[in-house]
């Protein structure tokens, strides 16, 4: 593929000092739109990337790039040089040759996806499509077709949208003509994601243990943009051996008879294609100009928010974790991410503090406000840290209406922390902070205190959406003193780290 022909020339590198949306600006009109698609998935294979591979250059994608030079020891600027991008290219092929990437046509739905064959096996047919599965059964992908049954989209996407006593739905999206979800189903997490074309349905669903995270994460990211459900018309059955399986008994209950159209076929990998990812190797002089760099823990702040052991932090402290710690090394069970707001909640069993209380209102321009949280603690003390400073802004950069502007000072280590009136109640979540190295260099002028924090109702619509139980704030609440406020919610932050990134 053209588009992870990534770093096979030079590029117009951005200026450094380009800030947000200049630097988006710079990279979409200095670089080709193959170069940004292969920058997207790669991003995506390292961990770091979520999103759509459009090839457009906007703030999830500039947030990729800084937490990958973040991770990697390097200024987490923005701007990729020689050494991040020789970097990138050995780490995005490592986690694509672990899993094994290769394009499949399945003959039995007609769509072409993206399989990590070094992990899983050939099963054959199953009633409503193909299945593949790991030796131990860690992990499962089953293509799907549903046709001429009377099934629409809406209504499968009603039943598979509907959590059960064995399968729990942390994220559900309908696009009129597209779905895509995920969950927990016992010890195992869960993605679908189908396409429909009038009366046929098409597309594919993977299920993994937690040990296989590190790798499928990153593989799911990536096996969700390009798989392509009607890559072809189903041929005529040439096996008629079937392996039932969990998924395809769930769809037969969608159906008011249990019908399917049924036809086998098994699937082919595509000859033209032996690699999906194959891609010039770097020179043996850019490789050795990259700089060792060994994986660290990337530590956050989180704080509860509801009585059963939920924690909100934000999306960029805990993806593509190994395993989530909160407070003294507590193992969190569950994790569900909003990566476009940069939001996750994660579980711990047990008691662990009393739930803060969100506000319904958004604070006011000028606000007193606390943030709350962890910063640099292998620099400072790892004891709570409290800043002040007011609501500068309602927006965000480039006016965006999920964040606030706020003068608190924060450093790395406060994402994910809470930001509280002098009543104690969540005004938001401390998600982000101006480079002002880059602003300066842009601008002649050093930035002072210019932070970002994610709005109370975009927080609150991801609680909503997640089942949390959450708190209400009393609104008629007095304000306190700086010191009173914070004893109100002290105890309830606590830090986050990220194991095995």
């Amino acid at each position: 593929m053209t588009v992870l022909a990534l770093g096979t020339a030079p590029m117009a590198t951005p200026s450094i000092g380009a800030q947000g949306s200049e630097l988006a600006v710079a990279y979409n009109a200095q670089t080709d739109l193959d170069f940004r698609k292969g920058l997207q998935i790669r991003l995506a294979w390292t961990g770091d990337y979520f999103g759509a591979f459009d090839g457009q250059i906007a703030a999830s994608s500039l947030r990729a790039i800084r937490d990958f030079q973040a991770r990697h020891g390097m200024v987490a600027d923005g701007v990729i040089d020689e050494a991040m991008l020789q970097l990138l290219i050995r780490k995005s092929d490592g986690a694509e040759t672990a899993a094994g990437m290769t394009l499949v046509d399945d003959a039995m739905t007609g769509q072409r996806v993206p399989l990590p064959l070094r992990l899983v096996q050939d099963l054959g047919p199953t009633d409503v499509g193909h299945l593949w599965r790991a030796a131990d059964n860690s992990v499962e992908i089953e293509t799907v077709r549903i046709a001429d049954t009377g099934q629409t989209l809406r209504g499968l996407f009603e039943v598979l949208s509907t959590p059960t006593a064995e399968r729990s739905v942390s994220n559900a999206e309908f696009g009129g003509e597209w779905f895509a979800l995920d969950g927990n189903a016992g010890d195992q997490q869960y993605v679908m994601r189908f396409e429909a074309r009038g009366g046929d349905l098409r597309g594919f669903s993977v299920s993994y243990a937690e040990d296989q995270a590190r790798v499928m994460r990153p593989y799911v990211a990536v096996a969700g943009n390009l798989f392509e459900p009607f890559a072809g018309e189903p041929q005529a059955p040439l096996v008629a051996s079937r392996e039932p399986n969990a998924f395809s008994a769930l769809l037969a209950r969608s159906h008011t008879d249990g019908s399917f159209e049924s036809r086998y076929a098994m699937a082919s990998v595509d000859p033209q294609k032996p690699n999906l990812f194959e891609m010039p190797e770097p020179s043996v002089a850019n490789a050795e100009r990259v700089p060792a760099s060994p994986e660290f823990d990337m530590a956050g702040s989180g704080f509860v928010v509801s009585d059963d052991g939920w924690l909100l932090t934000n999306a960029h402290v805990v993806r593509a974790c190994t395993s989530v710690l909160v407070g003294e090394k507590r193992v969190a069970t569950r994790t569900i991410l909003d990566t476009e707001n940069d939001l996750a909640l994660v579980k711990i069993d047990g008691a662990v503090g009393k739930p803060l209380a969100m506000s319904v209102e958004k604070p006011r321009l000028g606000e007193d406000v606390l943030a709350l949280g962890y910063p640099l603690r292998s620099i400072l003390a790892d004891s709570l840290n409290v800043t002040r400073g007011n609501v500068s802004s309602l927006l965000g950069l480039a006016n965006d209406e999920r964040y606030l502007q706020i003068s608190a000072p924060v450093q790395p280590g406060n994402s994910g922390g809470p930001l509280v009136d002098l009543a104690g109640r969540v005004v938001g979540v401390v998600t982000a902070k101006l480079n002002a190295v880059a602003v300066a260099d842009a601008t002649g002028d050093i930035p002072q205190s210019i932070n970002f924090a994610v709005r109370p109702d975009a927080a609150i619509d991801f609680l909503d959406r997640s089942n949390v139980a959450y708190e209400t704030a009393d609104m008629s609440l007095p304000l306190e003193s700086v010191p009173d406020a914070t004893a109100v919610v002290k105890n309830s932050v606590l830090p986050i780290i990220c194991v095995g990134r």
